[in-house]
Order: C-alpha cells, then sequence, then structure tokens
C-alpha cells in the first residue's frame, strides 16, 4: 500500500483539540497554567510551528543522533585527551557540565507545562518532542561527565549543582524557575523557547563545539552539536506563539517578556560563556573572542529575528552591546579572585602571550583589567598569596544573584542601582535588573541571594569558611588557581640573575 506524505495529513492528525463536556474550559485550560493573555481559544488554531516533524521521523533522526554521539564516545575511550589537556580546558568542561546538565531538565518541566496546558494543539506536540529531547539532553550529559569522576571527582557537580546551596546554584533555580516553572504556558513559551534557546543557546552550544574542536576534544565537540541541533527544533515553539500574541493585539505584553527573559539568561550565560571562551580555553584553541561570539549568534542572528517578528530591540540593547567590552573579563577576575568559592579552578589566562590577544581581542585590556593582574602578580612574586584572596563576601544583585561587576583602573566606573520594597533595600547590577524587579516585584522580593543569608543568620559560623561550607564546598573541593602560578612571569632582574 502506498504510503502518504506526512504533509498530507500532518495538520490532521496534529489537531486534537476538542470541546470539553464534563469540566469548563476555563478548568481545563486555567488562565494562570495556560495563558494569561485572554487569547480567545480559536484564535490559538491559527498556531503554526515551522519546523513539523512526526513520531515516526523524530524517533528515526533521534536515534541516529544517539549512535552518533556514542559512537564517537567508545571511539574515543582509550584516548588519552582529557589527562593530557590544559586544565583550563578541563576547567571548561566541568563548569559546562555543572550549569547546564540539571537546567536541561528544569526546561523539560517546562516543556511538559506547555505539552499540558498550551492551547494550542501545535503547541502540544512540538512540546512533546521537547520534553523528549529535554530527558535525552539531561541523560546524555550526565553519562559523558559521569567517565570523567574518577579522574577528578568534582565532575559530580554536574548532577549536584542545582542541588546545593551554591552561589551559582542559587542564582541559576532563582532565574530559571522565573523563566521556566513559574509562568503559563504562553509566557513560557516566549521566554524559553525564543528568548532563550531562539536567541542565546547558540552562544553557548555552537561556540563552545567550535573551541572544544580545535582543542582536539572531539568527544566534547560531538556531544554539544548533537544536543544543539535539536534545541534549534524545539525553540520554534517561541516564533508560533509571538506570532499568534501579536496577532491578537499583545504586543507590550509580548516584549515585555522577551526582554524580561534575555536579559536573565544573559547574566548567566554571560557568566558561564565569557571566562570560558576568553580565559579557560588554551590560547593555540581560540579563534574567536567571547565579544565576537556573541555580535556573531546575538546581536546579529537575534536581532534580525526580532525585528522580523515586528518586535523592538530590547530597550536596553545598547547596554548590552556596550558591555561586550568588559563582561568577560570582570567576571573572570571576581571567579579568580573568589576561586575559593567555587568548585573549579580558575584558570588566570594571563601569561604574556594570552595577555597580547587579549589586547588585540579587547584593545585597552592592559590599561584597565591588565593592571589588577599586575597587582596580582607582584604579590605572588612577593610571596604574599594571601593578598591576592579575599577576606570578605562579594556584593550580589538581588535581581540576577551574580556578583557586582565594574571595571578596574578607570576611574569610579562600578555603579549600582538600588530601591525599597515594604522597608527593605534592594541593589541592582545594572538598569535592566532593577527594571525587572521593578516590574513584579513580588516575583523577585523574597528571594535571598547567598549573600543575604550570610548576614540575616541562616549561614553559621557567619565566617569565610562557615560561608564556603553552606555553599558546599569541603576544603579539598574549593578552587585554586588551574596552573599553580605557572603564567606568573619573574621581574626582569631576578631572571638575569637566576633567582
Amino acid at each position: 500500500m502506498e504510503r502518504l506524505d506526512s504533509s498530507e495529513w500532518y495538520d490532521i492528525a496534529r489537531d486534537t483539540n476538542w470541546t470539553p463536556r464534563y469540566v469548563a474550559e476555563d478548568e481545563l485550560f486555567p488562565d494562570e497554567m495556560a495563558d494569561s493573555f485572554g487569547v480567545p481559544r480559536e484564535n490559538w488554531e491559527r498556531f503554526d510551528e515551522p519546523y513539523k516533524i512526526t513520531y515516526r521521523e523524530y524517533v528515526e533522526v533521534q536515534h541516529k543522533k544517539d549512535d552518533d554521539a556514542y559512537s564517537v564516545r567508545a571511539a574515543l575511550t582509550r584516548s588519552r585527551f582529557f589527562d593530557e589537556s590544559d586544565p583550563g580546558w578541563r576547567t571548561s568542561m566541568l563548569l559546562h557540565y555543572a550549569s547546564i546538565t540539571i537546567g536541561e531538565l528544569g526546561a523539560g518541566l517546562a516543556e511538559a507545562k506547555m505539552l499540558r496546558f498550551g492551547k494550542a494543539p501545535g503547541m502540544r506536540n512540538m512540546a512533546t518532542f521537547g520534553l523528549l529531547d529535554e530527558i535525552r539532553h539531561t541523560q546524555m550529559q550526565l553519562y559523558f561527565a559521569h567517565e570523567n569522576i574518577s579522574k577528578d571527582s568534582r565532575f559530580d557537580w554536574a548532577q549536584k549543582m542545582y542541588h546545593s546551596n551554591h552561589w551559582a546554584a542559587i542564582a541559576a533555580r532563582a532565574n530559571l524557575d522565573d523563566v521556566e516553572l513559574g509562568r503559563d504556558a504562553a509566557s513560557i513559551g516566549i521566554m524559553l523557547t525564543f528568548a532563550t534557546e531562539e536567541g542565546l543557546t547558540n552562544l553557548q552550544f555552537l561556540g563552545l563545539s567550535a573551541e572544544a574542536h580545535r582543542a582536539g576534544d572531539y568527544n566534547f565537540a560531538n556531544l554539544i552539536s548533537n544536543i544543539q541541533t535539536d534545541e534549534t527544533r524545539h525553540a520554534q515553539i517561541g516564533n508560533a506563539v509571538l506570532k499568534v500574541l501579536l496577532e491578537n493585539g499583545n504586543n507590550e505584553q509580548a516584549q515585555q517578556l522577551v526582554d524580561i527573559a534575555w536579559w536573565r539568561q544573559w547574566r548567566l550565560f554571560a557568566t558561564v560563556g565569557g571566562p570560558t571562551v576568553d580565559y579557560y580555553t588554551p590560547l593555540e584553541a581560540r579563534e574567536k573572542s567571547f565579544k565576537e561570539f556573541a555580535r556573531e549568534f546575538v546581536a546579529q542572528q537575534f536581532e534580525r529575528k526580532l525585528l522580523d517578528l515586528g518586535l523592538n530591540l530590547p530597550w536596553f540593547w545598547e547596554e548590552f552591546t556596550e558591555s561586550l567590552d568588559t563582561v568577560s573579563h570582570a567576571t573572570h577576575l571576581a571567579f579568580w579572585f573568589w576561586r575559593a568559592a567555587q568548585f573549579w579552578n580558575p584558570t588566570a589566562g594571563v601569561s604574556p602571550a594570552e595577555r597580547e590577544w587579549l589586547e588585540e581581542k579587547y584593545p585597552g585590556w592592559n590599561d584597565t583589567f591588565g593592571k589588577s593582574w599586575d597587582v596580582m602578580e607582584q604579590n605572588i612574586v612577593a610571596g604574599h598569596e594571601e593578598l591576592t584572596q579575599p577576606q570578605t563576601v562579594p556584593a550580589i544583585c538581588n535581581t540576577c544573584a551574580i556578583t557586582m561587576l565594574g571595571t578596574p583602573n578607570r576611574g569610579i566606573s562600578y555603579r549600582n542601582y538600588w530601591t525599597h520594597h515594604e522597608g527593605r533595600r534592594y541593589i541592582f547590577c545594572s538598569r535592566p535588573c532593577k527594571w525587572i524587579f521593578d516590574v513584579d516585584p513580588a516575583r523577585i522580593a523574597g528571594h535571598r541571594s547567598v549573600v543575604d543569608r550570610l548576614y540575616n543568620g541562616v549561614i553559621q559560623p557567619a565566617t569565610i569558611d562557615g560561608f564556603l561550607h553552606y555553599m558546599g564546598l569541603p576544603p579539598e573541593q574549593r578552587g585554586v588557581d588551574a596552573h599553580d602560578y605557572s603564567w606568573v612571569t619573574p621581574p626582569a632582574d631576578e631572571v638575569a640573575s637566576g633567582g
């Protein structure tokens, strides 16, 4: 019997809407879970996903992709790449697995919410495959990370990071709970699949895959690119949701959700991606800077997508583009300075050759961040390593829960923003973070960062050691300089005298 092409029956097969008989429609799809915009259900019938796939096709494609990923891993089982790789690259791998893996599982819960409460049958269909994708991504990355535990026990943070009280886990949970879990299905479609996956995951997955390939880590490169092809498909949910909302006059609300989600997620992606690309990746494997990756995968591609849909660039877009000159360096300097508060070993990445690369990619680096690293080197050479580590905790933003950042040696460049709400003062790292709080204070006001917990008595004893133990960092897992200060250049007179 001749088989019909899927395009001839797809729309009929996925049209699973019906008129409920035993419950009212608003009980089946309550607004707070399904659609806070008030779009009539019949108008959701116009949802048209651009990437159409059947279950049979999905299984065939995913089966082949699994074969490819695990076959490459099996072929490289005896490779000594991990043992012989640069410590900075091993840190890149650990940071990716810890920050992304269980986050994928959270994205799966968001897909499940769209699957159950999405009013459009096409949305529910796409979210079904999205849920399967995210489960697959979680399983694969846990599996690939696990093989490294015997070589570095800290790879167990791939599983436990989001279950800890580490500052990064607290920041990520607050962010992802808002974007992935604390919204209705239509809003999740915009904030997760459009603003995050369409707008930012290329920066993490394609950029990191390219760096891994150049570093010779073909196993990791293949895994990351394998995952990204799934992200590209289910990210299309957001495009279709936005078209329905814009057709029904919800432009302002849609724009606000895009802006909120994009900035919140950008703060996380920059925190992970910036140091990885500009410092942790070995110099010989670097091609583009983090600024160049962000311009290519975000500033160009996402700008076009927003404008094509009829939306505006976020109101803070100029602030974002200006931050590309400094965000990776400020984040990296904070990580290294507070290295004992990390579960990874930050690499300084400031050898003479690396400084030359940084100055080429970021003109003026030597006169700003470079001077701070000069002081670090001088203290280490003088035998005062303790002066390169803090005795206090950092200031943390009450929206993104990430360390306040500034540019050193440029006068007074550090600024914070603040507001009073219900008798408490809240501080923010940027105008967008303050704006997000002001839009809906109830979503953020009850959250307590790890620093808040130190000062309100939750963390005991209220000392640096108590602070680190609370975050799940016993002494043997606290970060140290990845290269044991081998990047430090002794003064010329010491070299000449053989000192």
